[in-house]
């Protein structure tokens, strides 16, 4: 995975790139950034993370590695950009499975309706780059804290509307972690059975906490 950091020296110093830079923020500029970002999170999607860099990152996208490094900050700034991508494919993915369930759902059934798109396509790598974050915190801390930062919001939506904030975050952290759990669970050991015994124990927390009152 350390190719993750792979760099080219003296290209983030080529002459000129301060311009091309206020021309890669262009209507046109954000564009091409756009395409290349679309084309390297595909290559992630389908490859994950190991010997990514970026020469094979140019070579998905079609392009070189300089003309990546005119619109991101070498390859540690692309790769976490594509894992905020993927993330969002995810998220969106997760959301319009709860949207196309039934009316009447209770929590512990938006949580569970979530799973299929929690291992998809995009579900290799994004665990992967937790796993790169836990084995260089520093470098990678983006890649962990990051995905809180995104996931939680959303989380926090599927939570009943008259709950308090607080409630809605303590019950939206718990759920974070354990669908986590599971997912670190079904990649080593590759038991879905016991993903589901575990699903039933947290729709039954679920259960309880939705029948709570404040």
């Amino acid at each position: 995975m350390n190719g993750a950091a792979v760099g080219v020296p003296g290209d983030d110093a080529t002459p000129g790139r301060a311009g091309y830079r206020r021309s890669a923020g262009s209507p046109r500029g954000e564009a091409r950034r756009r395409e290349l970002l679309d084309r390297v999170s595909d290559d992630l999607a389908v490859n994950g993370l190991v010997d990514f860099s970026l020469r094979r990152a140019a070579r998905a996208a079609g392009t070189t590695h300089k003309v990546l490094l005119y619109y991101f900050d070498g390859a540690d700034d692309l790769l976490a950009q594509a894992i905020f991508q993927l993330r969002q494919r995810r998220i969106g993915n997760a959301l319009a499975m709860v949207a196309a369930g039934p009316e009447g759902q209770t929590l512990a059934d938006r949580v569970r309706s979530v799973w299929p798109a929690l291992i998809g396509e995009e579900s290799r790598v994004l665990d992967q780059a937790i796993g790169l974050m836990m084995y260089d915190p520093v470098r990678y801390v983006e890649l962990g804290q990051g995905a809180s930062q995104q996931y939680l919001p959303h989380l926090l939506s599927i939570c009943p509307p008259d709950w308090t904030e607080q409630r809605k975050l303590e019950v939206s952290a718990m759920v974070l972690a354990t669908l986590r759990g599971f997912l670190i669970d079904w990649l080593v050991s590759g038991d879905m059975a016991g993903v589901e015994a575990g699903f039933e124990s947290l729709a039954r927390a679920l259960d309880r906490e939705e029948a709570a009152r404040d």
